[in-house]
C-alpha cells in the first residue's frame, strides 16, 4: 500500500495442535465442499516434455520458425479436473521478456486452451531500417559481457552500501523495447478521449540483455530491486522496485480475543499451526519474532497458550511479552483467515496451491512503518509502525499473502499498467479475506459484506485509510480511470482504476453525479451499473488471475480475460459477464453495454 506521502507496507513437527479461545468453544473443522480449483498435482518432466510438445506442433500456422521454442516455467491447479502451465517463449533457446503462453490441462494432459502475450514475431525476419538491435534474421543471443559484469553494473547503479539476503543472480534474456501506438480508428482523437482499447503496445526493437535480481537491505530497510542491463555493453535498460509492499487464545489488537492455533512442543507452545500448510521454514504456517531486526528470527515460543495483550506495540519493549506477543497474534489471526479464504472458497492450498507452508516475521525493524513480501522467502514482514499503529491488520496480512498467489500464477511484472493490476490483486484479496474473516471465517463463499472498502484504516492514527477502493482520487494521488499516463506512475496509485472496477463490478454504481460512487463513462442504461456481489465478483477476478493472466498483462487485455472467465463460470451474455465489461467501462477500459 501507499500512503499519500510515501510508499508504505511494501521440518513438520509431530505434536499436538491447540485450539483455544477464552468464552468460546473450539472451533469444529468443516468438510471441504466442491470449490473451484483442482488439487496439487505433481509436475513431472515427462508432463512438461508434453506440453512443449503441443505448443511446438502449432508453430507454423503461427509463421513461427525452429528457432522459437518454449520452455514450461512452472504448473498449478486449475479449475476443478484442469492444471494450468506457464510457459515462457524462447528465441534460440533464449526467454523473452512478458511474453508467454498460459494454458489449461485437461485431466490427459491435453491443452484446452491457451491465453498467450505474443512479443515475439519480429525475432528472426528482416526489418530494414530497424533501430540498432533490431530483431533480424539473424539475432544473436551472444553476450558480450558475463552475468557477473550484469550484476556488477546493476549493482553500481543502485549505489547501495548493502548487505544481501539473497545472492544476487542474473538471467539472459531478450528484451522486447515497447511502444505505445493508436489503433486506426483512435487515430484522430484528442489525447483526453483515449481509452485503453484505442491503444496498444507494439514491439519498437529487441535488446539482448540480462535480467539481474538483488535483495538486499541497506541498514535495516529492505532494498529489491529487478534491473534490465544491455548484455551488449552493460547500460541500463529498465529498473524496478520489487518490494511487494502494503505499505491458542489471542489478544489481538483489531479483533478482540480470537482464536489461534499453536503447537505443543515439550511442554512449551510454539505459534506454528500444523493444520494449515507443509513442508517450508517451519513444517507448517508459523509466526516468527523479528526483535526489531531485518532478520525472520526464531518462532514464537510461550509458556502458556494465552497470548498478547491487545494493545499497541510500546516502543522499546520486550517483543515477547504479552505486550510484545499482540503483533504476533495479529499476524496468526491474518495468516489463518487468508489460508481459509483461499482453502475453503476455492479449494486453494497456501499461497501456491500445492499447500506450502509460509510464515510471518512480525516485529521487522524499528518503528517501521512498512509491510511487504519476499520473494526470495515467499514470506511476509510486518512493522510495528511509527507514524501508524502495528501494520498487521487483517486486509494488510490478507494483502500482502496475495502478492504470494499472484507470484506463483500470474506474477505480474510490478511495473507499468501490471504492477499497478498487481497490487490491485492484494488490495482484493485483503478486502475479501476481511470480509470472510469478520463472517466467521467459515464456509464456501465470500459474504454479502463485513469489508470496509478500505485499505489499512485500523492501522491509520488519525482514521484515515491508505487507499480507497470505490473512490481512490480521494488519497490525492491514484486516478479514478485508465489513461495513457497509468504506466507511467507508482504501482500502489495505478492500482487505483482496476480497485475501483472491481467494487463497481461487486456493489454497482451511482447514477448522481455528485456521488463518490458515480462514473462518468457509464453512459448505457440503467445509468448506475449493477453489482452482482462480492462471491462472485472475487470468483471471477480469482480464476481470471491465476488462469489467464500471463506476466505483461495490462489493463485491456485484464478485460477480455476477466470476461472470458465471466462466460466460463456465468455463460456467455449472462448478467454477469455483462456486469464486467460494465465495470470496466466504469474506469475507461472498453465500451459501455446495456444490461
Amino acid at each position: 500500500m501507499k500512503h499519500p506521502s510515501r510508499k508504505l507496507l511494501a521440518a513438520s513437527i509431530g505434536a499436538a495442535s491447540c485450539l483455544v479461545c477464552l468464552a468460546c468453544l473450539p472451533l469444529a473443522a468443516a468438510p471441504l465442499p466442491l470449490t473451484m480449483m483442482s488439487a496439487p498435482v505433481k509436475v513431472t518432466p515427462q508432463a512438461s516434455a508434453g506440453i512443449v510438445a503441443q505448443l511446438e506442433a502449432r508453430r507454423a500456422q503461427r509463421g513461427l520458425d525452429a528457432r522459437h521454442g518454449f520452455a514450461v516455467l512452472g504448473q498449478h491447479p486449475g479449475m476443478q479436473g484442469t492444471q494450468v502451465a506457464r510457459v515462457a517463449h524462447t528465441w534460440k533457446g533464449v526467454p523473452i521478456f512478458g511474453s508467454e503462453s498460459v494454458v489449461v490441462l485437461g485431466p490427459n494432459g491435453k491443452i484446452q486452451s491457451e491465453s498467450a502475450s505474443e512479443r515475439r514475431a519480429g525475432l528472426g525476419k528482416s526489418a530494414p531500417g530497424a533501430a540498432t538491435g533490431g530483431p533480424g534474421s539473424d539475432f544473436s543471443v551472444v553476450p558480450a559481457i558475463s552475468s557477473r559484469q550484469a550484476i556488477d553494473a546493476a549493482l553500481g547503479s543502485l549505489g547501495a552500501n548493502a548487505s544481501h539476503v539473497a545472492p544476487p543472480s542474473a538471467e539472459l534474456i531478450i528484451y522486447p523495447v515497447l511502444r505505445t501506438e493508436r489503433t486506426a480508428a483512435a487515430r484522430d482523437k484528442p489525447e483526453y478521449e483515449l481509452n485503453a482499447l484505442d491503444v496498444e503496445d507494439v514491439v519498437d526493437h529487441y535488446e539482448l540483455a540480462y535480467l539481474v535480481h538483488t535483495r538486499m537491505h541497506v541498514g535495516e530497510k529492505p532494498v529489491y530491486h529487478d534491473t534490465v542491463v544491455s548484455a551488449r555493453d552493460g547500460s541500463i535498460l529498465d529498473q524496478w522496485s520489487m518490494l511487494q509492499t502494503v505499505t491458542g487464545v489471542g489478544k489481538s489488537q483489531y479483533n478482540g480475543e480470537v482464536p489461534i492455533n499453536t503447537t505443543l512442543v515439550d511442554g512449551k507452545y510454539k505459534m506454528i499451526d500444523d493444520t494449515r500448510g507443509t513442508g517450508g521454514m517451519f513444517g507448517a504456517m508459523a509466526i516468527t519474532n523479528a526483535n526489531n531486526t531485518s532478520k525472520a528470527g526464531n518462532v514464537y515460543v510461550n509458556d502458556s497458550n494465552t497470548w498478547g495483550d491487545g494493545k499497541n506495540y510500546i516502543r522499546g519493549g520486550s517483543t515477547t511479552d504479552a505486550n510484545g506477543q499482540t503483533a504476533a497474534v495479529n499476524a496468526m489471526w491474518g495468516l489463518m483467515n487468508t489460508y481459509d479464504t483461499l482453502k475453503n472458497v476455492f479449494g486453494w492450498q497456501s499461497l501456491d496451491g500445492h499447500n506450502t507452508a509460509t510464515y510471518i516475521a512480525a516485529h521487522v525493524n524499528t518503528a517501521y512503518d512498512n509491510a511487504y513480501y519476499s520473494d526470495t522467502c515467499r514470506c511476509m514482514f510486518i512493522g510495528d509502525g511509527s507514524s501508524f499503529y502495528s501494520l498487521g491488520s487483517i486486509d494488510v496480512i490478507g494483502h500482502e499473502m496475495g502478492h504470494g498467489v499472484t507470484a506463483a500464477t500470474s506474477n505480474l511484472i510490478y511495473s507499468g499498467e501490471s504492477g499497478g493490476l498487481n497490487e490491485s490483486a492484494s488490495d482484493i484479496n485483503g478486502e475479501m479475506v476481511e470480509a470472510y474473516a469478520r463472517a466467521g471465517g467459515k464456509g464456501d463463499t465470500i459474504p454479502s459484506e463485513g469489508n470496509d472498502w478500505v485499505l489499512g484504516k485500523e492501522i491509520s492514527k488519525n482514521g484515515t485509510p491508505l487507499r480507497w477502493m470505490y473512490k481512490p482520487s480521494k488519497d490525492g494521488s491514484s486516478p479514478d480511470a485508465w489513461s495513457t499516463s497509468l504506466r507511467r506512475i507508482d504501482v500502489h496509485y495505478s492500482s487505483g482504476p482496476n480497485n475501483r472496477m472491481f467494487y463497481f463490478l461487486s456493489q454497482g454504481s451511482n447514477a448522481d453525479k455528485a456521488s463518490d460512487y458515480y462514473s462518468k463513462y457509464l453512459v448505457k442504461n440503467p445509468a448506475a451499473m449493477t453489482g452482482i456481489g462480492l462471491d462472485k465478483a472475487y470468483r471471477i477476478w480469482f480464476k481470471a488471475n491465476t488462469t489467464k493472466f500471463t506476466s505483461s498483462t495490462n489493463y485491456a487485455d485484464a478485460r477480455t480475460r476477466m470476461i472470458e472467465s465471466a462466460e466460463e463460470l456465468y455463460g456467455k451474455g449472462s448478467r454477469e459477464a455483462i456486469a464486467v465489461q460494465r465495470a470496466y467501462a466504469a474506469i475507461n477500459v472498453g465500451a459501455d453495454v446495456d444490461e
